[in-house]
């Protein structure tokens, strides 16, 4: 079984992605390690935000893992995604977090999700359906825990070594931002965001629909191919 520390403390994404991944997967998440650091998303891409938040993570666990933890290979998986609208130039994009609260947001702030939504749909209230085009885009970074003494020793060479090591897998998903939050089911944006050949939302279609064609489900797909390699 593969052992992955899942780098968010996001409830919803965790389960989400145990639920991809399947039992052949030991999906640990950031509520295992409460003393965890948490790490700010200020990368102007989203393979930089990934990437920072899975080395930083290997980095701690790699001094405080439990011998439990150490008996086996240890993977830190960390995400960052969000839609990208064309008539916003691909915003939200790296900003999707604190969207609502624009430039006066700290990277280590987030708004929420009605607080979001509400900002997209308000700038987008006078494009019609046609021009409302949008993705999202998920990229996930895939760290080893390196426990090599010396390496753990100097920050700097940890960092280096690890993301060195790090690969990245990324899925997309297009479709169109609707015009009014639908559906109960999802978190984020999934209430506003319709993918391409269906006419429910993300939050609409349920777990079962999404879960097969969503951003998330087709960087996981390739990350899951990988190491059955």
């Amino acid at each position: 079984m593969t052992r992955l520390v899942v780098a968010t403390g996001n409830a919803h994404k965790v389960r989400e992605i145990r639920a991809i991944l399947g039992k052949r997967f030991e999906c640990l998440a950031l509520n295992d390690f409460p003393d965890a650091p948490e790490t700010v998303e200020d990368a102007d891409t989203f393979a930089g935000n990934a990437t920072k938040k899975a080395v930083e993570l290997a980095r701690w666990l790699a001094t405080r893992a439990t011998p439990d933890l150490r008996s086996s290979a240890l993977l830190v998986l960390a995400d960052d995604s969000a839609p990208e609208v064309d008539a916003l130039e691909g915003a939200p994009g790296v900003h999707s977090a604190r969207f609502a609260a624009g430039n006066a947001g700290s990277p280590a702030a987030h708004s929420t999700d009605a607080d979001n939504n509400a900002k997209l749909l308000r700038l987008l209230v006078e494009v019609p359906w046609e021009k409302r085009t949008a993705r999202f885009r998920c990229v996930l970074a895939l760290t080893p825990v390196l426990t090599n003494t010396h390496t753990v020793s100097s920050p700097v060479c940890y960092a280096e070594e690890c993301e060195l090591e790090t690969e990245l897998f990324e899925g997309v998903c297009d479709g169109r931002i609707g015009f009014a939050p639908r559906g109960q089911g999802g978190f984020g944006y999934d209430p506003l965001f319709i993918p391409e050949g269906h006419e429910k939302s993300f939050a609409e279609l349920g777990a079962d629909v999404k879960n097969k064609i969503s951003h998330r489900a087709r960087a996981l797909a390739r990350l899951r191919e990988r190491l059955r390699q």
